[in-house]
């Protein structure tokens, strides 16, 4: 086992070891440590979505960027991520209508290919859909999901086999800095050293944060998701939508299942420990009556399984990318339940700036922790509501 590196990364969920296969494809040698496994917390609780809209420009940026290698998966990592075109709607409430369409039309100007439907032309397209709650909805017929434990273990075994390095069981317990600049790390297995290190711990973000004296704003946020058995009347199949309407996600899985999440009512600011003794019966109760309201059919479904997840969520529910601290210290971390679908593209940009000082796919500036201190929190110009509320 190697003890230097060119990198150290902190985490080997989707940032880490996306991250990690950018390095080995610019020629670093990188080293993931993991304290458990790859994609064992968030990656693997994230319910895989892949589609590209958000109020924020420079998230649609990231997003489409990360949807051209998901399409493409093969030729650009290699193995199997699991991508599975559904296509994709994005309900609103008919008070963020006009934002939707302009946040669509900044979207085509992105070149991602997307419009905006009336509620009439999503029910022709869904019949399955209520929509008499709504007046339009933005539309992207090739999203859809992947299989996030899939897709970070296809990155790191890419990584890997251009020399990149992998410790698991691994818990990081300080970071040596000398002369004002990174030099390497303690862990429980030992001492590792190297002149960059790259904090993508996740929920385990504003603890590393505090072993080179910085507060990250990154608390732990809870999410419950389940799965539904579909009745077979609804089909083989069905559309991958985000429903602020109603305040809920849901997306098909193999084997006739629905996973059905909701954005309200999900705890921040707890223990892991206390998620542990949450009641999920009460989570379970409310999502089966949202997803029966939007689609009647499922009321003939039955519940097959529930499952705690959780991730860490900043003050705007928006990424901090960037350096910080100490020379050669980076964040990649808070990413607030939305950051597998733009976990590729922020691996090229994270990359870019690390090996040449600045990210040129998309700029990842605004998102720095400094943004926080100043007091401009990262804001759609046409924006909606949190997505967790």
């Amino acid at each position: 086992m190697k003890n230097k590196a060119d990198v150290i990364i902190i985490g080997g969920g989707i940032h880490g070891v996306s991250l990690a296969f950018q390095l080995v494809q610019r020629g670093l040698q990188p080293l993931v440590l993991e304290r458990h496994f790859i994609a064992a917390e968030a990656t693997g609780y994230s319910s895989g979505l892949v589609r590209m809209h958000y109020d924020l420009e420079l998230e649609s940026r990231l997003a489409w960027e990360s949807f051209r290698i998901f399409q493409n998966w093969a030729d650009e990592v290699g193995g199997d991520c699991g991508f599975t075109t559904t296509g994709f709607i994005k309900i609103l409430a008919p008070e963020y209508s006009e934002q939707l369409r302009a946040n669509v039309a900044m979207q085509q100007k992105i070149g991602i290919p997307t419009e905006a439907l009336t509620a009439a032309e999503v029910k022709e397209l869904a019949p399955y859909l209520v929509t008499d709650d709504f007046e339009v909805a933005a539309y992207e017929p090739y999203s859809g999901y992947a299989d996030p434990s899939a897709t970070a273990m296809a990155f790191m075994q890419a990584a890997r086999q251009k020399g990149a390095g992998l410790v698991q069981d691994c818990l990081v317990t300080g970071i040596q800095v000398a002369g004002g600049r990174v030099i390497g790390v303690q862990t429980t297995q030992g001492n590792f050293s190297a002149p960059v290190v790259v904090n993508a711990a996740g929920v385990g973000a504003r603890k590393v944060g505090h072993m080179v004296g910085l507060d990250v704003p990154v608390d732990i946020w809870k999410h419950d998701t389940m799965f539904i058995q579909r009745p077979p009347t609804l089909g083989e199949s069905h559309l991958t939508v985000i429903d602020d309407a109603k305040a809920m996600y849901f997306r098909p899985e193999t084997g006739g299942l629905t996973l059905v999440g909701l954005e309200d009512g999900n705890p921040v600011g707890q223990s892991l420990a206390d998620f542990a003794e949450d009641n999920q019966d009460v989570f379970v109760d409310r999502a089966i009556d949202r997803i029966c309201q939007r689609i009647p059919l499922m009321e003939h479904g039955r519940l097959h399984s529930v499952h705690g997840g959780y991730d860490g969520i900043t003050p705007d529910q928006r990424a901090i990318l960037g350096p910080a601290g100490p020379d050669g210290f980076y964040l990649a971390c808070g990413f607030s339940g939305t950051g597998f679908k733009i976990a590729p593209a922020v691996g090229i940009c994270m990359a870019e700036l690390i090996v040449n000082g600045r990210a040129t796919t998309v700029d990842l500036a605004p998102f720095s922790l400094q943004r926080f201190a100043d007091g401009r929190q990262l804001v759609g110009e046409y924006a909606y509501e949190n997505v967790w509320r």
